[in-house]
């Protein structure tokens, strides 16, 4: 199934509600995976965004509902990076 990379940040309401609330977030993994996804790993990050989130799904379709679902509620924006795994990027670039 395709990878894809999600990072998200926090929105100022997002911010409150994990403070106030910080098992929140394993809530929301068990709704990603009820729309369809499968959370491979996910990390509370440094700099330019909070997380950064593998996930797998079956296509873009999918992803992108659950990035406007989850989007929709104002605690989080997220950008939605699909992620080729290294070995089929290099056989895609050695095929002829």
């Amino acid at each position: 199934m395709p990878i894809y990379i999600l990072l998200t940040n926090l929105t100022d309401e997002g911010r409150k509600t994990i403070k106030e609330k910080p098992g929140r977030i394993m809530e929301v993994n068990k709704e990603i995976e009820s729309m369809g996804a499968k959370i491979l790993s996910q990390y509370a990050v440094l700099g330019n965004y909070d997380f950064a989130n593998v996930v797998e799904a079956k296509d873009n379709e999918t992803i992108a509902k659950i990035s406007v679902e989850l989007g929709s509620r104002g605690t989080i924006q997220i950008t939605t990076l699909p992620a080729i795994p290294i070995e089929d990027f290099i056989a895609k670039i050695k095929a002829k």
